[in-house]
């Protein structure tokens, strides 16, 4: 069938829940699995460092007095939660520093939308490596798929947080492929998904943007398993009337979910994260670093600071004078000037109130002018610098790029895990869990993996 015909024929979200459900572990090529591999590996060392974040701590103290079976780790604690409890603090600790990975056809954070829900129903099950990797690319294909479909109405003009609400259904397909799920109890699955599926951008800045990866990962995990219970949901919640995407944009594509994405996986276009802050704001971030290294820019040489962006960014991440840690990782301004002060942006503890108040990155914050145009690419930006001198100096960076060398990219994450997990489970637990990972493929359990992850 063409895409057409197989639409009209059995419904999107059928269609969907069909191509998810029936991929397999050995449809995936090799450099899919490593793909797949490092998606686990940088979300397990995003949620060991934001474990103990107040939010986390919150949500665990929440969580741990309503109770119910210790059946799932709690990600860098030593509790353990009935399975949806855990997805739930474990994707909001995954997300609580904003380094997690992106992919730009959701848009939004693919990874820590499905993996924290899947994670803990393979502990629960005993699943195998290989299984949950088939069951993750599942999942994230099928997320990225309805995020086309919906996209750019969805996140850019109606504010809705699509790792939110698009990875509820990443979540609801990765856990209905880990059981098992038939046609019609997957595409049920979706339904229930769907009908729970909530996230405001309005609440970036916030605790809540962090909930919303770990509510994502709840309520995947809680459609699949109560339609293999036999639940019921539609099983057209995408495309049917007052539906999930006829109410959720204003320009739905159905035709668009089964585009062939570049290299024909949209796994094979996730973005890792090496700055600590809003993925927005990356491009400013590279464009003012290679300035500052190019011609020994530094705060008391700058005059004047103009910055080129798309003019969806000034609906994300343009805090202008950010007080706390968590609002500092969505201003532009000030990211901007804490890479040309040479303040570490990958450095977890420089998102804080002293240095949202230091004086030398204020100066230079307000020294930042925001130039928004339209359809120039959310990932891009032009960096113009006028010093004292009269000198001017560009620099432009596309964020956007996924990596060409897999392999390479591997090595800048396992440093980027190695330190992040390091201060939490200490180095000798750290190379372990990092070899576990990485054999991921022939691991019989993953339980012996996930009981690493205790600090």
């Amino acid at each position: 069938m063409n895409v057409i015909t197989d639409i009209a024929a059995q419904g999107l979200t059928r269609a969907l829940s069909e191509q998810a459900r029936g991929l397999t572990y050995a449809d995936l090529p090799d450099e899919v699995r490593a793909l797949a591999r490092q998606c686990v590996l940088d979300t397990i060392a995003c949620t060991l460092a934001g474990a103990s974040e107040k939010l986390t701590t919150l949500l665990l103290a929440e969580m741990a007095e309503q109770g119910g079976r210790e059946e799932a780790s709690v990600i860098g604690h030593a509790a353990r939660l009935p399975a949806a409890s855990a997805a739930l603090v474990n994707g909001a600790a995954g997300h609580a520093l904003d380094y997690d990975d992106v992919n730009m056809a959701m848009p939004g954070h693919p990874s820590v939308a499905i993996l924290p829900a899947l994670l803990a129903l393979a502990e629960v099950r005993g699943a195998s490596g290989a299984e949950v990797i088939a069951a993750f690319v599942a999942g994230y294909e099928l997320q990225c798929r309805i995020g086309t479909t919906i996209s750019p109405g969805h996140y850019d003009v109606l504010g809705f947080h699509s790792t939110a609400t698009v990875g509820s259904f990443g979540a609801a397909a990765a856990c209905a492929h880990l059981l098992g799920l038939d046609a019609e109890q997957s595409a049920t699955a979706l339904g229930i998904a769907g009908t729970q599926a909530a996230g405001l951008k309005s609440m970036f800045g916030t605790m809540c943007k962090p909930l919303h990866a770990g509510k994502a990962a709840y309520h995947g995990l809680l459609a699949a398993k109560l339609a293999a219970r036999g639940f019921t949901s539609r099983a057209d919640v995408l495309e049917c009337a007052q539906g999930f995407a006829r109410t959720h944009s204003p320009d739905f594509n159905p035709e668009r979910a089964f585009a062939v994405p570049p290299g024909g996986f949209h796994i094979r276009n996730n973005l890792f994260k090496y700055h600590a802050a809003c993925y927005l704001t990356h491009a400013p971030i590279e464009t003012a670093r290679k300035l500052r290294a190019q011609h020994g820019v530094t705060p008391d040489k700058v005059a004047r600071i103009h910055l080129q962006l798309d003019d969806a960014c000034d609906r994300v991440c343009n805090i202008p004078a950010p007080r706390t840690g968590l609002e500092a990782k969505f201003s532009l301004r000030l990211t901007t000037a804490m890479a040309l002060a040479g303040v570490d942006t990958g450095g977890l503890t420089n998102y804080s109130e002293a240095t949202a108040a230091d004086p030398v990155l204020i100066a230079l914050r307000d020294k930042v002018e925001l130039d928004f145009r339209p359809r120039t690419g959310p990932t891009k930006a032009v960096l113009t610098l006028e010093l004292t001198d009269g000198t001017r100096l560009t620099a432009q960076h596309d964020s956007g790029a996924p990596a060409s060398d897999v392999a390479d990219q591997g090595r800048r994450l396992e440093a980027k895990f190695t330190a992040l997990a390091e201060p939490i489970l200490g180095r000798g637990k750290t190379g372990d869990l990092l070899g576990e990972i990485g054999r991921l493929d022939a691991l019989k359990d993953v339980r012996g993996l996930l009981a690493l992850c205790v600090a």
